[in-house]
């Protein structure tokens, strides 16, 4: 198998197999797929494949593309994903050689995180057999917030100027900023913040789409009250990962009624700073 950098006459190859891999793997074991359609998948990989700031890559076998992966160089955590092999190749070393490649792009990173299906047998080992650790255990989680929008706090939608804010709250939840993803993101969704006291306290980056939604705040009540003022905004339920760990959080989804999809993984290797404050990662961290 050649490993090569994609471009853009493989978006479409990509798309279908990322439909195909995921659907396959979370049917199997009764979950929902986390790429529904080709079509959806096509409509990723083509951001990824164009993004400045995304190293994406193909696997090609005898002219044909069996496999990709992409990894997120924007911030100084390096993220990857979502790796994708032609199901009925799977089992073998392309899924493997995919990650040993993403492996050599980021040696010399601070870090590098990503979020993996607990349930997959296949490739948690392999993820563990290459250096990676399990970092948080995660649920995703999704629903609309039964309670009105919590007073005392104001859930808006982000603006160009509240960067560096948000970067300062970050860095203080996770030592690092993801200002990069941040800005990659309000290109396409509709980033909010919360602000207290006349201040950013917290903000998140896709309400509706947990794959490249993630969120950092102060205080459980920060993130709690950008949770459902987030939910109130959007037409469609709010969906996130959520590290159980954080037990008071954990409780008070539960009691909103938002619901339990599946269980995921955070995984990575290098630099991770236990999270000071409230957070949840996107598919990628």
């Amino acid at each position: 198998m050649e490993v090569r950098e994609a471009v853009a006459s493989d978006v479409e190859a990509c798309g279908r197999i990322m439909h195909s891999a995921f659907r396959g793997i979370a049917e199997a074991q009764g979950f929902p797929p986390d790429i529904p359609s080709d079509e959806m998948g096509s409509g990723l990989a083509a951001i990824l494949i164009a993004s400045p700031t995304v190293y994406a890559y193909v696997g090609e076998q005898d002219g044909r593309v069996v496999g990709s992966n992409f990894v997120f160089e924007g911030d100084a955590i390096r993220t990857v994903g979502p790796l994708s092999v032609e199901p009925t190749l799977q089992g073998g070393r392309i899924g493997r050689r995919l990650m040993e490649t993403m492996v050599e792009r980021t040696r010399g990173a601070l870090g590098v995180r990503f979020c993996a299906d607990a349930f997959n047998r296949g490739s948690v080992p392999m993820y563990a057999a290459l250096g990676f650790e399990v970092k948080e255990p995660l649920l995703l989680m999704r629903g609309t917030c039964a309670s009105p929008p919590m007073a005392g706090y104001a859930v808006r939608p982000f603006v160009a100027g509240d960067l560096d804010p948000c970067g300062l709250v970050c860095h203080r939840v996770h030592g690092v900023q993801r200002t990069s993803e941040l800005r990659d993101a309000a290109q396409a969704f509709k980033p909010h913040v919360v602000e207290r006291d006349g201040r950013i306290t917290g903000y998140l980056t896709a309400a509706a789409f947990w794959q490249l939604n993630h969120g950092v705040a102060e205080t459980d009540a920060d993130m709690c009250a950008l949770i459902s003022g987030a939910s109130a905004a959007s037409d469609e339920p709010v969906s996130f990962l959520l590290p159980i760990r954080q037990a008071s959080l954990f409780r008070w989804c539960l009691a909103e009624g938002l619901r339990i999809v599946k269980p995921m993984l955070l995984m990575g290797t290098g630099f991770y700073q236990e999270p000071a404050g409230a957070w949840f990662p996107s598919v990628f961290y």
